[in-house]
């Protein structure tokens, strides 16, 4: 599996604790082990201008999905398909903030982001009432099992 994470945000981001917490969903999700993700971390002008770009949105936002081969949840009984997962891009001042609201933190806003996306990335969406109880049960259990299994916990 490839994961590579750029950093080109000028903000403090465990880029390794990134990657692992990216190969951990992407498990979880029965991803095939060679599909590529990459993400890239930006500042508040970057997101913004690719959240106009792309999303028709006014100023920034916490992170963008961009799919490339729409690659789908694998199935227990069906092996996963090869191919690239897809772009996120993060924007960590606006996570910090966010985090900070939320009362969890920045690194923590950063995970729960990076699951968000990468489910995004597997065609998930939270448009509808019944699409964003999914997303969001997924993202939470996701997240559980990330914390109570990853070493490290920022407090």
């Amino acid at each position: 599996m490839s994961i590579e994470v750029l950093n080109e945000s000028e903000q403090e981001l465990d880029v390794r604790r990134l990657s692992t917490l990216s190969r951990f969903v992407m498990d979880r999700m029965r991803v095939h082990p060679l599909a590529e993700l990459c993400i890239k971390a930006v500042d508040e002008d970057t997101i913004a201008q690719l959240n106009r770009q792309w999303m028709d949105k006014d100023g920034p936002t916490d992170v963008l999905a961009f799919p490339m081969d729409e690659l789908r949840p694998g199935k227990v009984n069906e092996e996963p398909e090869e191919g690239v997962l897809g772009d996120l891009v993060l924007c960590p001042t606006v996570a910090e903030r966010q985090g900070t609201e939320a009362g969890h933190g920045t690194v923590a806003e950063i995970e729960l982001l990076t699951v968000h996306g990468i489910l995004h990335l597997l065609g998930y969406d939270h448009a509808e009432p019944a699409e964003h109880e999914e997303m969001f049960g997924l993202q939470a259990q996701i997240l559980e099992e990330w914390r109570a299994s990853a070493p490290d916990q920022p407090q």
